[in-house]
């Protein structure tokens, strides 16, 4: 196996990890560390891809990468907002208690 299988292993298995914990969670805050799982689990794959191109330095990966984790960084800080404002409207923070209407 080469080192492209093992990081590609890697990545699926934060996919997976990030994957199970988003169905099992039942706190929002939960499902966001899920979601963030997922989102390094494809900056990781993007990474390891780029790196195995030969003619590529792998600048590009590094890159698209860096532009995932802006990306994460910006759905976590809106995501907490929105779980501040569920936890002063609701007094919980549990998927259940926001789904049903009032």
């Amino acid at each position: 196996m080469t080192t492209l299988t093992y990081f590609l292993l890697a990545s699926l298995l934060l996919l997976a990890f990030g994957l199970a914990g988003l169905i099992t969670r039942r706190t929002l805050v939960g499902m966001l560390i899920s979601v963030e799982l997922m989102l390094n689990g494809a900056g990781l794959s993007i990474v390891a891809a780029y790196k195995s191109i030969p003619a590529a330095d792998g600048v590009l990966g590094q890159l698209a990468a860096l532009f995932v984790m802006g990306l994460a960084a910006a759905e976590a800080t809106l995501i907490l907002a929105m779980i501040l404002v569920v936890q002063r409207r609701f007094g919980k923070v549990t998927s259940k208690d926001v789904s049903i209407l009032r």
